[in-house]
Formats: structure tokens, sequence, C-alpha cells
């Protein structure tokens, strides 16, 4: 895959595109009570915003649906261990996620938390042109396959006597 083929995001463009999107949020009005980010690629940008909104109620949900480059299950699966919802029942909550690709994650995720009765609003940093979930807030829209700081480089390699 060529440059011209990819979004190149690093940790510099990562820390503006949280600031901007912390900045819009605000800008809005919303004051979230409780941050969720959906593990993982969330993680990064719910503890950004967390930071910037001064929001300290930070949780995380683990869904899997993608298994690699463009692979996937057919539908996304919650993995333990689980949000405790019932805490966030009635709250205002800002769902976080690092790319709304096929969107069916988000959707997922929103639905269950909206079951608590509060008020949920998304956050990407990406949107992807096919998503069947447009976020509440975008920082980019792309249709180029994205390589964010935390994942381009894969994981580190255990050595050998240290695998069980």
């Amino acid at each position: 895959m060529t440059d011209d083929e990819r979004e190149i995001l690093d940790w510099g463009l990562f820390g503006r595109a949280s600031r901007e999107l912390a900045e819009a949020i605000a800008g809005d009005g919303f004051r979230p009570d409780a941050i969720v980010g959906i593990a993982r690629g969330g993680l990064p940008l719910a503890g950004a915003l967390g930071y910037a909104l001064d929001v300290k109620m930070i949780g995380t949900l683990n869904v899997e649906f993608y298994t690699g480059v463009e692979s996937r299950l057919d539908e996304p699966v919650v993995l333990p261990p689980t949000l405790d919802r019932e805490s966030l029942a009635g709250k205002r909550i800002l769902l976080a996620d690092d790319v709304a690709d096929s969107g069916r994650t988000l959707d997922l995720v929103l639905q269950l938390l909206q079951a608590g009765g509060g008020e949920v609003r998304t956050v990407c940093l990406y949107s992807k042109p096919g998503t069947v979930h447009e976020p509440y807030y975008t920082w980019r829209r792309t249709d180029r396959w994205i390589m964010f700081p935390w994942s381009s480089a894969g994981p580190v390699a255990y050595p050998a006597e240290a695998v069980s």
C-alpha cells in the first residue's frame, strides 16, 4: 500500500485532532458526565478527551469486530470484562472510537448505552463513507486505510522463552 492510499495519523496530529474534537464538543455545549472508549482503538481518544473536557468518569467496552486488515467477523461481539452500565444510567455519555468504518461497532455499543436512558453522543477521529452510523462528532472523513500511531508498528515480539 502506498502513502497515497493511506491516511497517516502520527502522535502530534492525534494531539491536534483530539483537542479540536474537544473544542467542538465544548463549543456545542455538550458536557458529558462520562466518556466510554471502545477498546482498543477508542481508548487513546477517550483518555485525551477526558483530560481536555475535564471528565474523570472514564470507562471502556471491549468489542471485537476486525480480526485483521480487511478481515472481520460477521457481527461485532462484546468481550469481557463488561462495562458497569448501571453506573451510567441517566448520564450524558460521550462514546469514543478511532474510526466509524462500517459503523456497526458504534451502533451496537450506542444501543447498549442508550438503554440506560441518558443522552449518548458519539465521537470518532475518522468516519468512512459506508458507515451505518455517522458519528455526532468527527474530526475527518476519509475512504483510505488509516495508519494509527498506536497500531501501525504492530505488536512487540516476546523472547521465545517468555512465551507460555
